[in-house]
Formats: C-alpha cells, sequence, structure tokens
C-alpha cells in the first residue's frame, strides 16, 4: 500500500467512522438522551468508554491519523457501534487494507433460497461452515456421504475433516484418500489462521490429534493450501469410480454468515454418462453400503 492510498483510506475510514457514531442515538445503547447535545449522535467520549479505548486514542482516529489499529480494537469498535456484518468488513478494509477476519458459526439450517438452489442441482451439493461442519445437502449428496442421513449427536459427527479421518467408508471409497487427507488437513489450517477466534478450530484439531495418529502427523508439518476446485474420485459399490469436478463457491446469508457451497458435477468423458445415469431418477438408490 503506497503512502497516498494508505493517507487516503485512513481519511475515509474516519468519514466512516464518524458517520456510524452520528447515527446512533443514546437510548439506543442505554445512555440518557440528555438536553444540551448539540450534534446528532453520541459523543467522541460516550463511544470511546463504550468500546474501552483511550478518548484521545479514538479522537485521533476520527481525525485520520496513521496510528495503530489492532484486530481486537477494531473487534470493540464494531460492537460498539453495532455495526452490520458488512460494515464490519468495509471497517477492517480501510483500517488494514485487507479483508477482516472470518468469524466461525455453525448454523442448525440455511435459507430456503439456498436449500432450494441445492436442491436444483442434479448432482451432489452440499454447504459447510469455514470450520468444515456440514449444515445442508440435497439428497444426491447422500449417494456419496451416506452418512448425511445419520442423525449427528454432535458437531464433529457431521463435520467434513472428521468425517474423512473417523468415518472408514469415507475410507474405504476414497481411492486417493492419503492425497486428500493432507489437502484437507493443510486446507483446514488456513481457515484456522483467518478466523477471527480460531478456538473451535483447534478444539477439533484437538481431538483429531488424540483421536488420529494419520492427522496428528499431518498437523504436525504445518503445511497449507487453497484450492477452490478440483477433481474427486469416488470407488462406490455397484458402480465403480466415478470422478466429479468440485468447486466451492463462498456465499453470504442475509444475517452476514459465511458459508460455502461446493457443486459436484460429472467429469467430462466416459465418465459422464455413467454419472448421469448414478443420478437420474430412474437409476436404483443410493449404493448399498452394508
Amino acid at each position: 500500500m503506497t503512502d497516498t492510498s494508505r493517507s487516503s483510506g485512513r481519511v475515509e475510514l474516519a468519514h466512516f467512522l464518524r458517520s456510524r457514531r452520528e447515527r446512533l442515538r443514546p437510548e439506543d445503547v442505554g445512555l440518557p438522551s440528555g438536553s444540551r447535545r448539540r450534534t446528532p449522535g453520541l459523543r467522541r467520549e460516550e463511544l470511546a468508554r463504550l468500546a474501552d479505548v483511550g478518548v484521545s486514542w479514538y479522537t485521533w482516529l476520527e481525525q485520520g491519523r496513521d496510528i495503530h489499529i489492532s484486530e481486537p480494537l477494531l473487534e470493540r469498535l464494531v460492537v460498539a457501534l453495532r455495526l452490520t456484518p458488512t460494515e464490519r468488513l468495509h471497517l477492517f478494509a480501510l483500517a488494514h487494507g485487507r479483508p477482516a477476519p472470518m468469524p466461525v458459526r455453525s448454523p442448525e439450517s440455511v435459507s430456503d433460497a439456498l436449500q432450494r438452489l441445492l436442491d436444483a442441482h442434479p448432482f451432489p451439493a452440499l454447504v459447510s461452515t469455514r470450520r468444515w461442519d456440514i449444515v445442508a445437502w440435497n439428497a444426491a449428496a447422500t449417494v456419496l456421504y451416506a452418512d448425511l442421513e445419520l442423525p449427528a449427536s454432535s458437531l464433529e459427527e457431521r463435520n467434513g475433516l472428521w468425517a474423512l479421518f473417523m468415518n472408514p467408508e469415507r475410507r474405504a471409497c476414497m481411492p486417493s484418500w492419503d492425497e486428500a487427507v493432507r489437502r484437507a488437513v493443510a486446507g483446514f489450517r488456513m481457515d484456522a489462521a483467518r478466523a477471527a477466534d480460531r478456538s473451535e478450530f483447534d478444539a477439533l484439531a484437538e481431538k483429531l490429534q488424540s483421536a488420529s495418529p494419520e492427522f496428528a502427523r499431518l498437523w504436525s508439518e504445518h503445511d497449507v493450501v487453497e484450492t477452490a476446485s478440483m477433481v474427486k474420485v469416488f470407488l462406490l459399490p455397484k458402480w465403480g469410480p466415478v470422478a466429479f469436478e468440485n468447486v466451492t463457491l463462498t456465499y453470504s446469508e442475509p444475517d452476514g454468515r459465511e458459508l460455502r457451497v461446493s457443486f459436484y458435477s460429472p467429469r467430462p468423458g466416459p465418465n459422464l454418462e455413467r454419472t448421469r445415469k448414478l443420478f437420474q431418477p430412474s437409476s436404483p438408490p443410493g449404493p448399498d453400503r452394508t
């Protein structure tokens, strides 16, 4: 970032903070409105107190000075100013010139619109959080991942990383399992580093290290990778190998939750027609895994 762009960003940050402060009414945050207020919104000292920051420091921030702003300080401003998820992202972009760390939230369900999108896809599709907790899927996904239909008593039982190491059926149907788990562990580590609070990531990693020596070995290597698309091959009983192109997109729900939507589509070539038959309504039900 050049000095000019940094200076411009700080000026924009100052304007943004002032506008958000001025739109808050004292009664919105539990303060008396009083009768001697000359300007709209909260006073700087009131907001500084709410955010647990120094009045001088916050004043410098609204003056556009080039001062250090840590992530915890920004998060306190987010709460004090009652910013929306979109406004939070904007605040971090102005202050740091990079995206804000993503909060981890595991919803119980997704919006009806997103579920309809999954159901309209003729091949497997599923939705997960950045912690890899699977929260929604379509019927076709259960052909590849039959355990999705089972009731889950914990988040781990419906977590993609946990299932990859702890579900023997997943391993049996993945001819490139060794390569897949190495890539998965590296991707999970990168997601953990980007989280606003990585405690849930670390808790899952700790459980997996105790439960799986293979995960513990890969986790200790500290590899990182980011792959938005890849080819996944499954070895299904009665059908043999089927290959999919897997593309994962980021989706933001109206309430600000950031989710990942993964779509599977048959890979072109001889595999294409056979895979299509697998998911046609007239085809037999999912492969027998017993």
